[in-house]
């Protein structure tokens, strides 16, 4: 392990201290540092090296940036953000102070998929049953679900890194899959790709609801108590994009009610999800802490996106034109 360096260093990247997923920051700047040998990569490891460090690193890297830690960041020309959702950055300031800003869009896409793909297996074989019986040391037999996921509909809703990423894993099993994106006509994995105004008629033909957007104003409440009706009530949701997506209260009403088959939940609103909230207790309801994201796969992702993206300013004295560039 390297030593920690002071502000008399010189430093061209500064990985700050805040690790993703509880994994340790130091390998993220150890991958740098083999990405990038002609950089000095720097890992504060105190508050106080952050700021001593970030006032004249041209680079930082990292889950957060506080505005009071922006304010000391007097040469900063980048922020690569390690998380993909970028809406707890102080943009405006950036954007003001003229700071490029990328996200880790695309890191998540394989292992998300598999934790989408494997809940949608887990019901389709209703394992979660199974899994139940086991903790009881009961044998007794139970059914599969009534239709194999071959002569299944899919859909995805968001087609970004994580939603084809999704899509793609589908295929093999030959289920039919409707991808819903804001702008239908780029396309994608799916056999049928739809805009949001025709949300409802993909739900109608639905038998597992993959929500792999952002939140934003449109997907806000995206789904709630007339999308649960729309659905077949053999249906079961899968939702990693954000739990405000789906309006939790009906989610809870349709699972109660057996509208909805099931759930299957790494993401939840409220989050952290109260120990004594009733998702906890449906047993058509499978919640994990918001955990999919992990894999040991993420610093070398987030590595390669940053050295590339340092690499191309190098070439073009620009920080303009850099992948996962946010707007």
């Amino acid at each position: 392990m390297s030593s920690p360096s002071t502000a008399s260093d010189e430093v061209d990247v500064l990985v700050l201290r805040r690790g993703v997923h509880g994994t340790s920051p130091e390998r993220y700047a150890d991958l740098l540092r083999e990405r990038l040998p002609d950089h000095e990569v720097v890992r504060a490891r105190t508050p106080s090296e952050e700021r001593e460090l970030i006032a004249e690193a041209p680079v930082a890297t990292g889950h957060v940036l506080s505005e009071g830690l922006l304010d000391a960041a007097e040469e900063l020309e980048l922020f690569a953000c390690s998380a993909a959702g970028v809406d707890h950055l102080p943009l405006a300031e950036l954007e003001a102070r003229g700071v490029a800003v990328t996200n880790a869009s695309g890191v998540h896409g394989p292992n998300i998929a598999e934790y989408v793909v494997g809940n949608v297996l887990a019901f389709s074989r209703n394992l979660h049953e199974g899994w139940r019986r086991d903790d009881r040391a009961e044998w007794r037999h139970f059914r599969a679900h009534d239709r194999e996921l071959g002569d299944s509909t899919a859909t995805v809703v968001g087609l970004g890194a994580i939603g084809q990423a999704i899509a793609e894993r589908l295929e093999p099993f030959g289920c039919h899959r409707i991808g819903v994106r804001y702008t239908p006509e780029k396309g994608g994995p799916t056999e049928e790709v739809v805009g949001f105004d025709a949300l409802h008629d993909a739900l109608a033909r639905t038998d597992y609801l993959l929500l792999a957007c952002p939140l934003t104003d449109t997907t806000r409440g995206l789904v709630g108590a007339e999308e649960f009706d729309t659905l077949p009530p053999d249906a079961v949701l899968v939702n990693v994009g954000r739990g405000p997506i789906v309006d939790t209260d009906a989610l809870v009403s349709a699972l109660r009610r057996n509208a909805l088959r099931g759930a299957a939940l790494d993401v939840t609103d409220p989050e952290p999800l109260p120990a004594d909230h009733p998702l906890w207790r449906l047993e058509n309801a499978l919640v994990t802490p918001h955990s999919s994201g992990h894999t040991p796969e993420y610093y070398p992702r987030l590595a390669d996106i940053l050295a590339g993206n340092l690499k191309r300013v190098a070439d073009t004295g620009s920080y303009d034109d850099l992948d996962n560039r946010v707007a």
